[in-house]
């Protein structure tokens, strides 16, 4: 029985029995395990458009100004090799897209309701040139702030004119829609529904904005009681907190069921505030989004309603009564779903070798308690640009090789068709390798993995990227001869292929 099991046995290692995958090529199936992998790892950054805090510089520049802008900061994040831009596109119930939902943002062009000019739409354009960088792109909503202070005049198209009843002003001079209203859980499901359906996007983001901070109302309460006094006659027996968070937790399921329902792989993602209740877990301190936003964010993760989690954690490591791992660990424990926990961080500006090296342990900090799904977002894009010491640091530390985003595979574990090899060209001590697909529609990245001598190295190319040209020789102090090469294919989800060997003797 034994003689007959070792045969089975060998060729179930040698094609990857069990987790991994045998890779079908041209030639020669390749085992997995003997092979790299590329690096998995969100890294990604917030855009924030309200305020004109990262783009654009200011309201009214010109369409060619704007473009120009976004092109400079996309091409930062691919340089240093991000992989996801998280980019407000609902400031306060306006739109840096074209909508017939709501108006075009005064952030955009100075002028709420007013389109660019020439016209072009921003969304559409960030879209296509983030992808073209093998950046996936989140749009970033608030769900209930209908009018910013500092969005001036409000025009007849805000949902402050048009739907008074849905809203009510605080004292800071915001306007706020009121969640408990239904008519505003069905507005904002028909916004994110839109959006998922019309543009190729990535995700889908809500941060901490839910019932607002009570200084926006100089600490009064939230002036909801006609709501609350609907709801008691209507014979509601749910204490006014426990309603206010029901009203929002209905809206956090129903948005996750409305992405789902246009694009299963769209992924859905919250960034409540860091901390959910002072104690938990005992030892921190401060602000509880539970009992004053009414973010039940714990619930949500329980509940998996979301795709990936990023609390945040603005606080450095050794502050004690919010810690940064403290915090983080706490979190971890309550993934329950095993969903993505990625999460923020405070970028300072400040160039001294204690800001960057903050950064710096926080992001290591996220791989060693995170192994399985490693990731983090800044906050935000332009206190990465203008930090040059940091930007440094990044690239030569833990940003020094680019990363794959980590595969979502309970919205999809298909793995893609592996790539077919169209031709290997031998010139001039190089060799370029074409390739091709069956469907490269849905191929979002190549990576090609190669070995000089006893040496494996990949390289992550972009959606529009068919070929590679590489050295026959490595450039090292003593050369080493290239002897293999793999080409894999990588879709929207993260999923990658079987490698293709390329056939050939170099």
């Amino acid at each position: 029985m034994l003689r007959t099991l070792i045969p089975a046995l060998l060729l179930c290692l040698l094609y990857s029995c069990g987790s991994h995958k045998a890779v079908q090529s041209a030639d020669n199936p390749v085992a997995l395990p003997a092979l790299p992998q590329a690096e998995r790892e969100f890294r990604a950054a917030w855009v924030a458009t309200v305020g004109n805090i990262d783009w654009p510089g200011k309201p009214g520049l010109t369409t060619a100004q704007q473009q120009a802008e976004a092109i400079a900061l996309l091409d930062y994040l691919q340089d240093h090799h991000f992989n996801a831009v998280i980019f407000q596109v609902r400031p306060q119930a306006d739109a840096l897209y074209k909508s017939d939902l709501e108006p075009w943002s005064y952030w955009l062009t100075g002028t709420q309701g007013k389109a660019p000019s020439p016209y072009y739409d921003p969304l559409e354009f960030w879209v296509k040139e983030a992808h073209d960088r093998g950046l996936e792109l989140h749009v970033w909503l608030n769900p209930y702030r209908a009018h910013h202070r500092e969005g001036k005049e409000i025009s007849d198209q805000s949902v402050v004119k048009k739907h008074p009843d849905w809203v009510v002003h605080l004292k800071q001079d915001y306007w706020w829609m009121d969640p408990a209203n239904k008519q505003v859980q069905d507005y904002t499901a028909a916004v994110v529904k839109d959006l998922v359906k019309r543009y190729d996007i990535d995700g889908v983001h809500m941060d901490d904005y839910f019932y607002p901070y009570l200084e926006y109302n100089n600490g009064e309460d939230f002036p909801d009681n006609d709501s609350w006094s609907a709801y008691q006659k209507s014979g509601g027996k749910l204490s006014r907190a426990d309603w206010r968070r029901d009203n929002v937790n209905t809206l956090i399921e129903r948005l996750y069921k409305v992405v789902k329902s246009e694009k299963k792989t769209v992924k859905f993602g919250i960034s409540p505030f860091g901390i959910w209740k002072p104690g938990y877990p005992a030892s921190i301190e401060g602000f509880s989004q539970y009992d004053q936003l009414y973010a039940d964010a714990k619930l949500w993760l329980n509940k998996g309603w979301l795709d990936y989690f990023t609390p945040q954690l603005y606080w450095p490591i050794n502050k004690m009564p919010q810690s940064f791992p403290v915090l983080l660990g706490w979190w971890k424990e309550q993934n329950t779903q095993q969903r993505h926990l990625w999460p923020g961080m405070s970028v300072g500006r400040d160039t001294a070798f204690k800001t960057v090296n903050e950064t710096l342990s926080q992001l290591m900090i996220t791989r060693g308690m995170l192994p399985h799904s490693m990731g983090a977002v800044h906050w935000n894009l332009q206190s990465d640009v203008h930090n040059t010491a940091l930007s440094k640091a990044l690239l030569d530390g833990p940003y020094k090789k680019n990363a794959l985003v980590p595969a979502s595979t309970w919205l999809s574990d298909a793995i893609p068709a592996a790539p077919k090899i169209l031709n290997v060209i031998k010139r001039d001590g190089a060799v370029t390798i074409g390739w091709a697909h069956p469907n490269e529609a849905a191929v979002f990245r190549w990576v090609v993995y190669y070995k000089y001598g006893s040496r494996w190295n990949y390289t992550i190319y972009n959606r529009n990227d068919r070929s590679v040209t590489l050295p026959l020789s490595s450039a090292d102090k003593t050369p080493a001869k290239l002897t293999q090469v793999l080409v894999t294919a990588v879709d929207r989800t993260g999923n990658e292929s079987a490698r293709t060997k390329v056939s050939g003797q170099w």
